[in-house]
């Protein structure tokens, strides 16, 4: 049965089978990336999007729905790759990465995580409560607006979700950095953490 077992310089995953997990399975490593690509091109697009002048008619013609459906696609991701890593052996943190730095690593992917539930469900929240919105569609298929429609909640929402987006940004540019230094940065062997994704 596969768990978790110890040796001299820290925890050791291991399957059913007996291996070792030095990498993430396909399935959550082939999440990861879809996911990656995804994120940042949905946060390049919000910001690009926002800034077109109204009279653009594409900019809630197609941009917007576009972006919701996304969105929502997004959130699926998200939820299936939580759903899998917790059913999942996933290698152990990285013996030559200090404690400081494995505790900063755990800090920031749970607020990415958290981030990523919950910036997709601030725009459905948006959508559903705007008196003016066209509905919520995922590619073209309508999904229920469970919110009423209130002007006042909206503002909220589009506030968090503006803000929550710029503070995944921040923890996204804090992930990548931590991967480049222990991949060209580090001298102990060991800490380059990025094979491990691949």
């Amino acid at each position: 049965m596969g768990g978790v077992s110890f040796r001299n310089d820290g925890p050791l995953m291991v399957t059913a089978s007996g291996r070792e997990v030095s990498r993430y399975p396909l399935v959550l490593r082939l999440l990861h990336w879809s996911r990656a690509l995804l994120i940042i091109g949905m946060l390049g697009a919000g910001w690009w999007m926002t800034r077109l002048d109204d009279t653009v008619p594409s900019k809630y013609g197609t941009f917007y729905p576009t972006h919701k459906s996304f969105g929502l696609l997004v959130f699926g991701l998200v939820v299936t790759q939580i759903a899998i890593r917790l059913r999942t052996a996933l290698p152990p943190p990285a013996a030559a990465i200090s404690i400081w730095e494995q505790r900063m690593s755990t800090s920031v992917h749970t607020a990415m995580y958290v981030l990523l539930v919950a910036v997709p469900l601030m725009g459905y929240a948006m959508s559903s409560s705007y008196s003016q919105s066209d509905g919520v569609t995922l590619f073209g298929i309508p999904v229920a607006e469970l919110l009423s429609k209130d002007d006042a909640r909206f503002a909220v929402f589009q506030w968090l979700h503006r803000v929550m987006a710029y503070t995944l940004l921040t923890m996204i540019g804090l992930h990548v950095a931590g991967v480049v230094k222990h991949r060209y940065f580090d001298t102990r062997p060991g800490s380059d953490v990025l094979p491990r994704m691949f």
